[in-house]
């Protein structure tokens, strides 16, 4: 197999995606075979990658013909955005050299180096790129199941769900309550719980309704930028968000999707809508191909996004253990392009540097009023590290806010462009 040298490969993969206008050519012979499983923010992007690259011969396979995007969900509930502009195709991905199959793959078998699909068929593969995101532990709350998320949705699987949700936001009336039940740890982000709240309770003060309130029943003590988001919900919606941690509730003992209500130790919450968010794990992919360990994600190599049960898989974004790293479309976008100039590094020969992974994490509040939190990363004694850290700060002036916002619109329009071209 020909080889390229560490200068081509740089300018190939390691200054991103805006560099590889020009495919590197390694002549007529076949190209190494990477299939890409699932096509989110991580699977995509690695697709797109490498097929830039010119080195790799690429097919992705994706259970639908568009995705709609976890990230910025919330955005459409709270009247925000259009749910078209958060779904996409793959038309582009395809012109840019992608074999798009779209399908339900449903085991990797590592022994013979095939991917199978629903369908019965297969393909073969050099090396495979594991994405399937997450799958919901729908018993992990007590009395939901998946079909009671027809009743009280989810919404955490971008799409129908999504639509479905949104359509009982708009069906409600004054004085009637919303109650979530938001995810143990650790749980995919973006749609953040409390953004969502953050936009529900925008759409009730946009049409009007004082008399109705959102009811958060928490199963953890504390969460992720929960001094911003008070902060935030006493400015914009005071009175109208009341939130209960595990040591106020004393636990979920029901929840009632027919009857809309939530029993807890405390007392029974009643809403028109429920919100229900249940426990995570890996995309059930991953767990049929042996590829998670008791924790229900897949433990991968810190440097280079491997799974550390086969080297010819690499496993990114949800579903993988990825350290201090948070489980967000942002930190899949970054994985991927880790994984990406591994893959080829390892089917060309390339010499491949130390591998660095960013992510940044913004939640709308109100309207202008965006706050945000990341970091930067790096294998350190075989786990993804953060080595360096933000927040924003309660007390911000509005200037501020606006412009944290404003940020977040331009890494949509970069990010998604960066997935599907």
């Amino acid at each position: 197999m020909q080889k390229i040298n560490r200068r081509q490969f740089n300018a190939i993969l390691g200054a991103g995606v805006a560099s590889m206008a020009l495919p590197f050519n390694i002549g007529a012979q076949a190209k190494p075979k990477v299939v890409v499983i699932g096509g989110g923010a991580g699977g995509a992007t690695a697709a797109r990658t490498m097929a830039m690259s010119g080195a790799v011969d690429v097919t992705l396979i994706t259970a639908s013909d568009t995705y709609t995007t976890c990230f910025f969900s919330n955005l459409y509930l709270g009247g925000f955005r259009e749910f078209d502009s958060i779904t996409h195709g793959y038309d582009k991905l395809a012109a840019a050299g992608v074999n798009v199959v779209t399908g339900f793959a449903t085991g990797v078998d590592l022994d013979s180096k095939m991917v199978s699909l629903e369908d019965g068929s297969s393909v073969a593969y050099d090396r495979v790129v594991v994405s399937p995101g997450i799958d919901l532990k729908y018993d992990s709350v007590p009395g939901y199941s998946e079909a009671d998320a027809e009743m009280a949705p989810h919404a955490w699987q971008a799409g129908a769900q999504t639509e479905l949700l949104k359509a009982k936001l708009d069906a409600m009336q004054d004085g009637e309550n919303i109650v979530m039940v938001p995810p143990p740890n650790p749980y995919r982000c973006p749609p953040g719980p409390y953004e969502r709240v953050s936009m529900m309770a925008h759409m009730l003060k946009t049409k009007g309704f004082d008399n109705s309130k959102i009811i958060i029943l928490d199963p953890k003590p504390k969460f992720s930028k929960q001094g911003l988001f008070q902060e935030g919900w006493e400015k914009h919606y005071a009175g109208m968000i009341e939130w209960y941690g595990p040591d106020v509730h004393g636990g979920i003992i029901n929840v009632d999707a027919k009857s809309g209500t939530v029993e807890t130790d405390l007392d029974e919450f009643q809403g028109a809508v429920l919100n229900v968010v249940p426990g995570q794990q890996a995309g059930s992919i991953a767990a049929a191909s042996g590829l998670t360990d008791d924790s229900g994600f897949c433990p991968i190599d810190a440097g280079s996004m491997r799974s550390t049960v086969d080297d010819n898989v690499f496993v990114i974004g949800d579903a993988s253990i990825a350290g201090a790293m948070p489980k967000s479309g942002f930190s899949a976008n970054s994985q991927a392009k880790v994984a990406a100039t591994a893959i080829v590094g390892d089917l060309t020969g390339a010499e491949v540097g130390p591998a660095s992974y960013s992510n940044t994490c913004w939640s709308l509040i109100a309207t202008d009023d965006g706050v945000k939190v990341g970091a930067q990363y790096a294998a350190v004694d075989g786990k993804i590290a953060s080595t360096s850290k933000f927040i924003s700060q309660t007390g911000e002036d509005a200037d501020l806010r606006k412009t944290t916002y404003l940020e977040s619109l331009g890494w949509y329009a970069g990010i998604t462009a960066d997935m599907f071209g």
